[in-house]
């Protein structure tokens, strides 16, 4: 399952899927935050999330995630969590 998660904070959307027994990868679940201390936690936490950085920088079309911190290639997304 691949997610993309906007104002992700400290990844409480991680913390619920993971309550929830969905399986995600750290690897595709897309994360996008810029609050430093957030980002910290985050970290600590999930240190193979993949961090997207600003939301007002990022956008998909067909299959490819565009962001500041690059270009994913990441075909359909399954859950977008705001």
């Amino acid at each position: 399952m691949k997610v993309l998660s906007l104002f992700d904070g400290i990844s409480c959307g991680m913390v619920a899927l993971e309550r929830a027994g969905v399986d995600v990868e750290q690897k595709d679940y897309f994360a996008s935050e810029i609050k430093p201390v957030a980002i910290k936690c985050s970290q600590e936490n999930y240190p193979d999330l993949t961090r997207i950085g600003d939301v007002t920088k990022v956008h998909y079309w067909n299959g490819t995630l565009y962001t500041e911190k690059g270009n994913f290639d990441v075909g359909k997304i399954d859950l977008v969590i705001g």
